[in-house]
């Protein structure tokens, strides 16, 4: 399974939306330049990407949900990937960056704004699996950028 780099976002204060970035350099405690503000539940060597989908993201437009690139807090932003697929354990290889799934993202409240009346379980693993975002080690470390391929194990 291929695809592509849509989007990439890191928030040097923390927090949504993430604003876009170019390049991201992918190290094993996360991304550089992009901070999180509950290290509880985000973030950390098990947490250190987060990933979502540009088909689920257009899914939900459509919905009528306010939900844009970088509202749910994503560092990675892909498109061509049959999301429903992915699994933990999935590997997610870019030119210089290997990832590994080891989580679903659990949506919060921090993200409510993204989704019609607050509705921001949508994208819960327990309401809607396919939807989900998904936390990833790194395996590789390296950077990535805007447009390069990736490819799924």
């Amino acid at each position: 399974m291929k695809g592509s780099i849509v989007g990439l976002f890191a928030a040097l204060e923390g927090g949504v939306p993430k604003p876009s970035v170019q390049t991201l350099h992918i190290v094993e405690s996360g991304c550089i330049g992009d901070k999180q503000n509950d290290t509880k539940h985000h973030g950390g060597p098990n947490r250190a990407v987060c990933l979502f989908s540009k088909e689920v993201l257009q899914t939900l437009q459509q919905e009528g949900h306010s939900i844009f690139p970088g509202s749910v807090g994503e560092n990675i932003l892909t498109n061509g990937i049959e999301w429903a697929n992915l699994s933990i354990g999935s590997q997610l290889q870019f030119d210089q960056v290997l990832l590994e799934i080891t989580s679903d993202a659990p949506p919060c409240r921090t993200i409510k704004e993204s989704f019609s009346n607050g509705s921001f379980k949508r994208i819960s693993v327990k309401v809607e699996p396919e939807s989900t975002r998904w936390y990833a080690k790194v395996i590789q470390a390296g950077v990535v950028v805007v447009g390069e391929s990736v490819t799924v194990n």
